[in-house]
């Protein structure tokens, strides 16, 4: 408590507080967008339930990976070399969880184009999935982005504090954003495509971190930033479109496709 109070008096803290949190924040997206997209296979009435224990252990897991940081700092020691290009345990994890990711995107999309291949796999337009395999899903993937994450912020702060009460804030705020980011993807089909494609992107930026080529995230969020308001003037256009043939008394013959597309 008195390193804490310590702390708080001093202005690099505060500073380095509030860029470890934004930090998390941002890398946080990735599993956001993850987490949507998994709840909303389960049925409607387990899908908060199945989000706030997936955050609530997710942040479990986070604080326990930070009381035990010394060992998390250590998984950057080369264990293996192959092709030139020394393998830590921090890049296996990392090519395991993009290799899973790539895997999961591909089949959701898969899933997506051609769902009368597998009508007994879907709900609601989605592929079904169980409430605890969804759970161990959130789980595995928050394994892989909190060491990723718990290393880069090692090398912003040595305080362990700042970077307990960061990854509270910043689970607190992906589990506010989790409901209405769910509810807004299921709204909006053609966001479940794009969020998909995130996914493999994401995926294979994390292989790709892995092998030793190294990707700047800035340039992964700025692309998602762009995919992002591309689609958001996609929609603005259906919707004045819809306007415009309910203003003209014709919406009712409209293809129903339409405000699917």
């Amino acid at each position: 408590m008195t390193d804490i109070l310590a702390l708080a008096g001093e202005p690099e803290a505060w500073a380095a507080l509030v860029t470890l949190i934004i930090m998390e924040v941002v890398l946080g997206i990735d599993n956001l967008v993850f987490i949507s997209i998994l709840t909303n296979k389960l049925p409607e009435e387990r899908r908060q339930a199945a989000r706030r224990i997936g955050l609530g252990l997710a942040l479990v897991l986070r604080l326990v990976l930070l009381g035990t940081v010394a060992w998390i700092v250590q998984l950057t020691e080369p264990l293996f070399s192959a092709f030139g290009h020394g393998f830590s345990w921090k890049d296996v994890i990392l090519i395991a969880g993009g290799l899973f990711l790539v895997w999961k995107a591909t089949r959701e999309i898969h899933h997506n184009v051609d769902p009368q291949e597998h009508p007994g796999e879907m709900v609601g337009g989605a592929v079904k999935t169980g409430f605890t395999a969804a759970i161990l899903q959130i789980l595995l993937l928050d394994l892989v982005f909190s060491i990723d994450s718990i290393i880069t912020a090692v090398g912003m702060t040595d305080h362990l504090p700042i970077m307990v009460i960061a990854v509270i804030v910043a689970v607190t705020l992906m589990l506010i954003a989790s409901g209405p980011l769910a509810r807004f993807i299921e709204a909006n089909p053609t966001i479940v495509m794009l969020a998909l494609s995130f996914l493999l992107m994401i995926g294979m930026t994390l292989i790709a971190d892995g092998l030793g080529f190294h990707v700047p995230k800035g340039y992964v969020y700025a692309a998602m930033a762009f995919s992002g308001l591309v689609e958001a003037l996609n929609m603005l256009a259906r919707r004045k479109r819809r306007l415009d043939r309910a203003a003209r008394g014709d919406d009712a013959g409209a293809p129903a496709a339409e405000t699917r597309h």
